[in-house]
């Protein structure tokens, strides 16, 4: 695998999303992933193409019409595997879909670990360009992922929780002030 594959999961993220926008109504949501895939590269330090691809595609099944078989048969389905342990079930309801998620994930290779310590990075950056109610609600998800996380022990999940607590902690501080 290279890095042109990369590049290519960049365009399939943007095709995927077109005319998507985060929730300040204005940004293209394409934009999160290539953060989320930042993150993962330039704050935490990880160059494993199959990580960055993930990170990239981490909402296609969740948001898109992409499924499992079309991120197989365009990149790997190991990368297929790690996006859908990235992917919230929307049939169940919200307490339910986000316990369900939680326990999904904690079974995930440190990998998809990591790339959803960036999702939470970015969502807590991004946090700040939204209203009280939304930086609040931002706020008590990410804090709920973190507490979640705290069990697991892998060296590099470990250092990026730690990367994110820090920004969580600056986030909130802010935000309450």
């Amino acid at each position: 695998m290279q890095h042109h594959d990369v590049l290519r999961a960049v365009a399939f993220a943007a095709r995927v999303h077109a005319g998507q926008l985060r929730k300040d109504g204005k940004t293209p949501y394409v934009s999160h992933v290539v953060r989320v895939c930042m993150i993962v590269r330039n704050v935490f330090g990880f160059d494993d193409p199959r990580m960055l691809q993930t990170a990239l595609l981490h909402d296609t099944i969740e948001d898109t019409t992409t499924d499992f078989d079309d991120i197989a048969e365009a990149f790997s389905t190991e990368v297929a595997a790690w996006t859908a342990a990235l992917t919230k079930d929307k049939r169940l309801g919200e307490a339910a879909r986000e316990a369900a998620y939680l326990q999904a994930l904690l079974g995930a290779p440190w990998q998809v670990h990591v790339c959803k310590l960036a999702d939470i990075y970015d969502n807590l950056l991004d946090s700040q360009h939204l209203d009280a109610a939304k930086q609040a609600k931002t706020r008590e998800r990410a804090h709920a992922y973190l507490e979640g996380f705290r069990g697991l022990t892998h060296a590099e999940v470990v250092r990026c929780r730690n990367i994110v607590d820090a920004l969580a902690a600056s986030v909130a501080e802010n935000g309450a002030g």
